[in-house]
């Protein structure tokens, strides 16, 4: 009998299934394929040409409701790098004592009509509590400088209404010419100035015909008379100018062709709305007075001052104003007159003054600038020019036999805040050589822009730094133009930086037709210096009181890190409310802030009906703890 085999040797060789892979084999694919998905969403999520990265609504109410994450305080920035955030431990017992008024879901009500053109510290129902003695001509307007209110009492919780059948204002350019009466009701200007072409009625339009108290004739003519008196307006050496008493702005609006960028001054006073009439204009102007305090603009700030028959006694005082000009004049800047008492030879009559006290007071005021050590270069027809010295070598020789104010000593001359003028010259940086400028020389208009200003090295801040200071906004500007679409095209015009640092982010937008007003804190003082030496402009501010501005004036609002830096200051809401009353109301608000901090805030916007706010990731990613809140203004 023939002997059987094992049945399964006689089979052939398994054929393994490539459907049955092993547990080992299994676990390699799948880390592969998650490894390849990973790698495509990272790609995408972080490429150029992604869309923005929203974060979803659903996500939104997410971080809303749960309970904030707080982390360690960030690590010290390396040297090399400039770092403008604030840092703060956002403890649970800072932000519940910021949003106290703020755990309520309530709609914010409309304050009643009369508030319309409210501005809470240039208020006329409570400047009869400041007005000064008679006989003080340097308290004589003190109730026309900031008075805010004084307790959380005083503040209203309601939002500024608009005026009845506002419409949305003209864009720039035409905005320079023409504004919707209905945006601005106020006809006393087109009455009480009408022969000097300050601003007509017609029908329902504001006009600007670009006239003034010194050229009803049209500002042209007067812009043109004083460039022939200085060659310098042309080449780029003067790029930042101070108009007191600045109308409605027609002299600023005229520089403009310059490329100089003029911050025009005026009063809440008889003339009703003159800077809310620039700032419809799309001018940067605010509400300000020479009084008791300084001006609220570091030292050395503008390479020319103006005053166009502004009416301010320059000489009362020991000279009190005219040391203020000379304050924030930069060494070597210029100091423009027009009005009494230049030529009152030809004009005592038509000003209605006796010619005696109008020879006496051009006497006066000669002598005072002569004492300054300013040298007059120019006069002819109705305007004189002096110039600031580019150093104090020889005024400190010739101070005695001048007999000259004395110099100050012991305050801060770029404090500017609630400081209190003083009646002495204020010093400038020594000069190794007579013919050096103090504090170094400034490069011209456009240079002037990113070369490095000659204070960083004082405030310690390298080249490097500041260099890539300005990389870092044009990288976020560029993510704001992706997440906001109007951004870059032309439809804001007046935009505040709540917190600008040293100007990164107004540089950025340089190639926009818009203008930045730069906001910085007052125990900053440095910043500010340096955005005006890089020819920007700005002031200082504390975000615990209201703007010197009118409601309605702001086409576009920046906040970077402004809640976290205020977070144990002041209620969020009253930032908030003060945000809305500056805005225009189809404009727009960018938000740059911890996360924790934005969630928080986005419940106090959203309680804001014609406000519609989006959080999105900051241009670092959906890791990065900074977040963007995006809010949409609109006349519904």
């Amino acid at each position: 009998m023939a002997t059987v085999e094992n049945p399964a040797a006689a089979l052939p060789p398994a054929i393994t299934n490539p459907l049955k892979t092993s547990s080992k084999l299994k676990l390699s694919l799948f880390s592969i394929l998650l490894f390849s998905l990973s790698y495509f969403l990272g790609s995408t999520l972080h490429s150029p040409s992604s869309s923005p990265p929203l974060i979803p609504p659903h996500q939104q109410n997410q971080l809303l409701l749960c309970p904030p994450i707080f982390p360690p305080s960030p690590p010290p920035p390396p040297p090399e790098s400039l770092d403008f955030q604030p840092h703060h431990f956002l403890t649970s017992s800072l932000i519940s004592n910021s949003i106290s008024s703020s755990i309520n879901s309530l709609p914010i009500p409309l304050c009643s009509a009369n508030f319309t053109d409210f501005v809470p510290c240039h208020d006329p129902s409570r400047e009869k509590l400041f007005f000064s003695p008679l006989g003080s001509t340097q308290l004589a307007f003190f109730h026309r400088e900031r008075h805010c209110p004084a307790s959380e009492g005083e503040k209203p919780r309601c939002l500024v209404p608009r005026p009845r059948g506002y419409k949305s204002p003209f864009p720039w350019p035409k905005s320079k010419g023409f504004a919707w009466f209905r945006n601005v009701p106020s006809k006393k200007l087109t009455v009480t100035k009408k022969s000097q072409n300050w601003v007509r009625l017609e029908g329902e339009f504001l006009v600007f015909p670009g006239g003034g108290t010194s050229f009803p004739k049209g500002v042209k003519g007067y812009v043109e008379e004083i460039r022939r008196l200085l060659p310098e307006l042309k080449n780029g050496a003067i790029r930042t100018a101070l108009d007191i008493g600045c109308g409605v702005a027609s002299f600023a609006a005229f520089l403009m062709d310059y490329n100089v960028l003029t911050m025009s001054v005026a009063p809440r006073d008889i003339h009703e709305a003159q800077v809310q009439f620039a700032l419809e204009r799309g001018l940067p102007a605010m509400l300000g007075i020479l009084s008791v305090h300084r001006l609220p603009f570091p030292s050395r700030s503008f390479d020319m001052a103006h005053c166009s028959r502004c009416l301010v006694p320059w000489t009362n005082n020991d000279g009190l104003y005219l040391l203020e000009i000379d304050r924030v004049l930069r060494p070597g800047g210029y100091w423009v007159l027009s009005g009494p008492p230049i030529n009152w030879k030809l004009n005592y009559k038509g000003w209605e003054r006796p010619a005696m006290d109008l020879e006496q007071e051009q006497k006066a005021l000669e002598d005072l600038a002569k004492r300054l050590c300013w040298k007059k270069v120019a006069e002819k027809g109705n305007i004189a020019v002096w110039r600031k010295p580019t150093n104090h070598v020889h005024c400190m020789i010739k101070s005695r036999t001048w007999k000259s104010p004395h110099m100050c000593t012991g305050s801060d001359p770029d404090a500017g805040w609630y400081s209190k003028m003083e009646a002495c010259i204020t010093p400038l940086p020594p000069v190794s050589d007579v013919h050096h400028v103090s504090g170094g020389t400034l490069q011209n208009w456009p240079k002037r822009l990113n070369a490095a200003p000659p204070r960083l090295k004082s405030e310690g801040i390298s080249v490097k730094e500041f260099n890539e200071d300005n990389l870092l906004w044009k990288k976020r500007v560029a993510h704001y133009g992706v997440i906001l679409k109007p951004f870059t095209r032309g439809k804001y015009r007046n935009i505040m930086d709540m917190n600008a640092g040293i100007g990164g982010f107004a540089a950025a937008l340089i190639k926009l037709p818009v203008w930045v007003m730069n906001v910085v804190a007052p125990d900053t003082n440095s910043n500010l210096s340096i955005v005006y030496q890089r020819g920007l402009i700005g002031t200082y501010m504390n975000w615990c009181e209201a703007f010197s501005t009118y409601p309605r004036t702001y086409d576009l609002i920046h906040a970077n890190g402004v809640f976290s830096m205020y977070m144990n200051k002041c209620d969020m809401v009253d930032i908030v409310l003060e945000m809305h009353r500056i805005l225009r109301p189809e404009g727009a608000v960018i938000v740059r802030d911890h996360v924790d901090v934005i969630a928080k805030l986005k419940a106090i916007t959203d309680r804001i009906g014609s406000w519609a706010g989006t959080m999105y990731h900051s241009e670092n990613g959906p890791f990065h703890s900074q977040k963007v809140l995006l809010i949409h203004g609109s006349l519904s």
